[in-house]
């Protein structure tokens, strides 16, 4: 794929260690020295030296996108597929506020990414000048951390301690806010970029206590209703294989978060499905009725606990996390381990194969038959005989049609609940989408992330009418540098998820959740020199995506029209517990008590 003016031919790297540069210099050299592959920004007066020294150089490739939230937004997406840093770069004032949405959705879901944002020269800073904002202070509850550099001479260590902080311990957004004169072409120091960084305030723990995951371990030994409930943090620590290896060796079964989703494979025997406000009936039944839980990389958050008082009465808890702030904040547990969950799962497994049960026993039986017997009433059935195009079928045929080899990227409401429900992952890092702030039009530029990381991969978002509006001009980021993603969108007409609350709890009160006004998306996609494709009739559609993903080389806007009355179900209500979950009216009229 092109990278249409992105680097000019022929340029070389700024300077080794010791060479004479300016600031603007020194940030694009030490993006060379951590690696950074790609940059997503947008061009302003605060930032018009470091944009000089990236027209110098060809390592470091910018991606110029349409909108600040749009390049949070990607880079956000490479680093969630990748596992790198993402980095992106914004102006002062309009340029760094547009970007504090991303900033805020990579901090809810604990996204490695540094921020480069302009800031006004330091003389003028606190006089109201032109596109000035408080950066630090606006962002300041949104990261993991973030800097402010008045000096020149403070800038490559502060580099190096930005991508530190955001990629160890939990990781996280981290800001950098430059101003103008810190980046002036006309002073130049020694450049020198430290290669190991030491804060006396920030140790992250790498290895668990051995002590308390014996404690653990013989918590599972004892265990006669045993789950394991996994997180995004099991993604993001690198811990996938180790997690399968233990859950396979223990034989317990295991539900995940929607971030946690492909840690473990979904089409394996014993995932019983997400678990929460819209997981399955065997999830969530078997969340209420565990003796042990070990909760791996998991945050507790209330989408997936329902009422704390009603969440898992009868067990014994096990956390493993790598922030110690996580633990014991919204449920209190027994077993608390800090630590790298690919290093704590490591040691568990190793634990639990010394003292595990021998051959021939099978302790957990009667549970699996319980869990088997739950799973009998398909919480996820819908009809498959309606002549509209329902939701569910669309994610099933995407499945179908890319036989799971996809990196699916999703905005947010019900489009993103049926691809959770109905899109198996099998591998991490392949279901992209924004978890704990839930961000309407992160997709589309995720995508864009994701398929720079990997130029020859299937990559598709997922959306709906309403979330692609968000964020819609990044499809003319698409066309400049040719990125063959695409977008399945499920047009309903609605804000799907809004109108589905409002059904349930405001008597079908529909206040400003129909989408007016829309327009022709094939149009419009053409309009961008992509490819746009609708499909409104269930027996078009298979054909229709085969369609769009043998055009290997085209961005295809594919317009699926679905039924607009479909609820995602189960769902658990506010204040509800597991058990109370609400089913599909094909299967109970009531909420189950």
């Amino acid at each position: 794929m092109a990278l249409t003016g992105a680097k000019p031919a022929g340029k070389a790297a700024l300077g080794a260690a010791g060479a004479e540069l300016s600031g603007a210099e020194i940030l694009v050299q030490a993006l060379q020295d951590e690696g950074v592959e790609f940059v997503f920004g947008y061009p302003g007066g605060a930032v018009l030296h470091i944009y000089d020294a990236l027209f110098k150089q060809e390592s470091v490739k910018h991606i110029l996108v349409r909108h600040e939230q749009g390049a949070t937004h990607a880079a956000d997406g490479y680093a969630r597929a990748t596992g790198k840093c993402g980095v992106c770069l914004v102006t002062s004032g309009p340029g760094a506020t547009n970007a504090v949405t991303g900033i805020a959705t990579a901090y809810m879901d604990s996204i490695p990414m540094v921020v480069l944002t302009g800031q006004v020269p330091t003389p003028v800073i606190g006089s109201d000048a032109f596109q000035e904002v408080d950066t630090v202070g606006i962002t300041r509850p949104c990261v993991k951390h973030n800097f402010l550099v008045k000096d020149v001479r403070d800038l490559a260590v502060t580099i190096r301690k930005a991508f530190y902080i955001a990629t160890t311990g939990r990781p996280g957004p981290v800001v950098v806010d430059i101003p103008k004169d810190v980046t002036d072409p006309n002073r130049k120091i020694p450049y020198h970029y430290p290669q190991e960084i030491k804060l006396r305030s920030y140790n992250p723990v790498e290895k668990g206590h051995l002590g308390q995951i014996r404690r653990a371990v013989d918590l599972m030994l004892e265990a006669k209703r045993p789950v394991f409930y996994t997180g995004g943090g099991v993604v993001l620590g690198e811990g996938s294989a180790q997690l399968t290896e233990l859950v396979r060796t223990t034989g317990f079964p295991i539900t995940s978060t929607l971030m946690g989703l492909g840690a473990f494979p979904m089409t394996d025997a014993q995932f019983i499905g997400m678990l929460g406000m819209h997981g399955t009936y065997e999830a969530n039944m078997a969340m209420h009725e565990t003796d042990v839980l070990i909760a791996v990389g998991a945050r507790f958050d209330d989408r997936v606990t329902g009422k704390i008082e009603h969440f898992c009465p009868h067990a014994r808890i096990i956390h493993v996390d790598a922030d110690p702030a996580s633990i014991s904040k919204n449920v209190k547990v027994d077993v608390p381990i800090v630590g790298q969950v690919a290093n704590v799962l490591a040691d568990m497994l190793r634990l639990y194969l010394e003292h595990k049960p021998k051959s021939g026993e099978e302790p957990l039986a009667e549970w699996w038959a319980q869990i088997a017997q739950w799973r009998t009433l398909d919480c996820l059935q819908y009809d498959r005989t309606s002549a509209a195009i329902k939701p569910q079928f669309a994610v099933e045929t995407l499945y179908r049609v890319t036989e799971g080899d996809l990196y699916l990227t999703s905005d947010v409401g019900q489009h993103q609940m049926f691809a959770a429900q109905f899109y198996p992952f099998d591998k991490p890092r392949r279901w992209i989408n924004s978890g704990g702030l839930g961000t309407m039009g992160f997709g589309l530029p995720a995508a864009i992330g994701v398929q720079l990381a990997f130029p020859d991969a299937q990559v598709a978002c997922v959306s709906g009418e309403a979330s692609i509006l968000m964020c819609i001009q990044e499809m003319a980021t698409c066309q400049q540098y040719s990125l063959p993603i695409k977008v399945v969108l499920l047009n309903n007409g609605y804000m799907g998820m809004v109108r589905q609350w409002q059904e349930f709890f405001y008597e079908s009160r529909y206040s400003h959740s129909y989408v007016d006004a829309l327009p022709d998306f094939v149009k419009l996609a053409e309009s961008f020199g992509h490819v746009g494709l609708r499909v409104d009739q269930p027996g078009q559609l298979e054909d229709a995506m085969r369609e769009a993903f043998a055009m290997r080389d085209r961005f295809v806007f594919l317009d699926v029209v679905v039924d607009p009355t479909e609820n995602v179900y189960p769902m658990i209500a506010a204040g509800k517990g597991h058990h109370e979950m609400q089913l599909s009216p094909s299967l109970s009229d009531r909420e189950l008590a």
